[in-house]
């Protein structure tokens, strides 16, 4: 069964956290709220998200700042941030919420439609980086000499189809998706979070060759959990 990714809505107005909740509904994930930046700080501390929704004007900690503490921290620095302002200060105001460490800038009122596909294509990688992990555990458990839960019986030769099959599906859905931020023009860093994807997805399938009989591989080559 596939879990379902956390999405974080930060807004310290009820009526546009329903508003949000409305939206993006239709995604099938996990929706958090937060009320303010110590709540969505709270949250982050125990679980993981697939990008976060962050309201730019709020009382005490605003988005900015809120966004600076995700980023310290080595746990939530990589989460994708989307900044939501219903004020447009120009050019200067944007880049503040760019330096701040965002993917994008949305004015509001903004197109719902938009921000679902924006959001649907993090949750899409996100997804993609969960299954690309699991794969590169019961690899690594192959090449430390381990069983794999469930594979006690198999032998290794069927294990080694096993995975590579896997990780085949896996590649396959990637490369969809690559083409599809290619023709949809889309965010430079969504389109930069996918190749990394892809080298990530090479380097574990150049591992899993090298395990091949008659390769004389070794662990060596197995991409990092970064």
């Amino acid at each position: 069964m596939v879990q379902k990714a956390k999405i974080l809505l930060v807004d310290d107005r009820p009526e546009n956290l329903l508003a949000l909740e409305a939206i993006l509904s239709a995604l099938d994930q996990t929706l958090v709220r937060a009320s303010s930046g110590e709540e969505a700080l709270k949250a982050l501390l125990t679980d993981d998200f697939a990008v976060i929704l962050l309201d730019v004007q709020m009382p005490g900690m605003d988005g900015f700042e809120t966004a600076a503490h995700i980023k310290r921290r080595e746990r939530t620095r990589d989460i994708p941030i989307i900044f939501l302002t219903a004020i447009n200060h120009g050019p200067h105001h944007t880049f503040r919420g760019y330096a701040a460490g965002a993917v994008d800038y949305i004015s509001k009122p903004f197109d719902p439609w938009v921000l679902r596909a924006k959001v649907s294509v993090f949750v899409e990688l996100y997804m993609k980086n969960c299954q690309l992990r699991e794969q590169a555990a019961l690899l690594r458990l192959q090449l430390e000499g381990g069983t794999p839960p469930g594979a006690h019986e198999k032998e290794p030769a069927g294990l080694l189809a096993e995975l590579s099959a896997r990780l085949a599906a896996v590649e396959e859905q990637a490369e969809a998706l690559s083409k599809q931020l290619d023709d949809e023009s889309a965010d430079a860093a969504a389109v930069a979070t996918a190749a990394h994807l892809e080298r990530k997805l090479t380097g574990l399938r150049r591992a899993l060759d090298a395990l091949e009989p008659g390769a004389g591989g070794s662990a060596a080559g197995l991409p990092s959990q970064g």
